[in-house]
């Protein structure tokens, strides 16, 4: 089930690299790849295992629940995977359902998503989780949660990290890092973060201004605020034109390719969360060397362990404390560096693409052997 390809967050992301690991890695199994959207037909023309399928809908539950069931059937499957958190109800075929947090069922997680998200997630995520025939969790914390707020069979649930795309790396090539400097208009000297405009609240976005702005004189160093559409947050936050606030730059959508070298080029990434499950951001700010300031706030802490400075969310002033450490301190800068990049090697594709494939074919086998034992009664 691949609706959520396109998406440009954390999820769309390991959507697209655990179809394209998966795909590496597994030449024997028959894929045949569900789409939403119709422009991404032809993108595995080249693999003889692979059928492309356009399923149109007006909406996601009747993409979900209408179209891909009639679609498992004509096609016989074994067992469906969809990269995202829920699967179709009415089929028999047997699915695993990838769950990246339970944050609508932990009460002091579900404050950052809005009432009738949150009143619909805890209805309908049980019934996908009693449903789905596996669940793949992509942090020890999320499992926890996961089973604190459903009662599930212990061995349902497997917990798989997943990666930063195999391009994020240390950039060193000055002619690759002046490209992306001028593309994007990045100062000398700047701090890196991410954030998007329905999700500010959660990536705790007054807490990093707040933060930059006491900070603000101590070092030359400016604000970088990534993210499609992220401008809107001069205004939302009112963000002064002068002082500290002509130093936060909104360089808009970052192509995803030249992420690493933006990375290469900040001297701290920035990322205290409220909250994350599994934050994409950190394993590739370690991978490509790049000091990091993150919060001791839940899947953060897990993902980032001691390859960061990691602080209250709720604190700007530990934040700007933090900063200034980081930005100041040429021997923990190192120190973070060296760790960050050590500590990124926990995070593989090709862990987290044997690991899933070991969850399909168990699913798909244990459909198979209920095949067989039933045909046997019946004779």
């Amino acid at each position: 089930m691949l609706r959520a390809f396109d998406e440009k967050g954390g999820i769309g992301v390991y959507t697209r690299n655990i179809t394209d690991e998966l795909l590496d890695l597994d030449r024997h199994n028959l894929y045949v790849l569900l789409y939403a959207n119709e422009a991404n037909l032809g993108r595995y023309a080249d693999r003889p295992n692979v059928t492309e399928l356009h399923l149109p809908g007006s909406n996601r539950l009747l993409w979900d629940q209408v179209a891909v069931p009639r679609a498992l059937s004509r096609a016989r499957a074994d067992v469906l995977f969809h990269p995202k958190f829920t699967v179709p109800l009415a089929t028999s075929v047997p699915s695993v359902m990838v769950l990246h947090g339970a944050d609508w069922l932990v009460p002091d997680q579900a404050r950052y998503y809005d009432r009738m998200n949150v009143w619909y997630m805890r209805r309908a995520l049980p019934l996908y989780c009693r449903k789905a025939a596996a669940i793949i969790s992509v942090a020890k914390l999320t499992t926890a949660d996961l089973h604190r707020a459903i009662s599930l069979p212990i061995e349902k649930t497997h917990t798989i990290y997943f990666a930063p795309a195999r391009r994020f790396r240390r950039i060193e090539d000055n002619k690759e890092l002046s490209r992306v400097r001028r593309l994007y208009n990045l100062p000398r000297d700047f701090i890196f973060t991410l954030s998007k405009p329905r999700g500010d609240r959660r990536k705790n976005l007054g807490g990093v201004l707040e933060a930059y702005r006491r900070h603000h004189g101590r070092t030359r160093h400016k604000l970088v605020i990534g993210g499609d559409n992220c401008v809107q947050f001069r205004d939302a936050y009112g963000i002064p034109l002068e002082g500290w606030g002509r130093d936060v730059l909104f360089p808009g959508w970052i192509d995803p390719v030249d992420m690493p070298a933006l990375y290469s080029l900040a001297d701290l990434y920035l990322y205290p969360s409220n909250l994350e499950a599994f934050p994409i951001p950190i394993t590739e700010a370690m991978a490509c060397g790049t000091p990091i300031v993150t919060s001791e706030a839940n899947g953060l802490r897990e993902i980032a362990g001691d390859a960061a400075i990691r602080v209250d969310p709720a604190d700007p002033v530990a934040i700007c404390n933090a900063m200034g450490r980081v930005l100041t301190d040429a021997g923990l800068r190192r120190e973070l560096i060296a760790l960050g990049i050590e500590r990124s090697r926990r995070y593989s594709w090709d862990r987290c693409a044997k690991q899933t494939l070991s969850v399909l074919t168990a699913v798909a086998e244990r459909k198979a052997s209920s095949k067989i034992a039933h045909e046997q009664v019946r004779r």
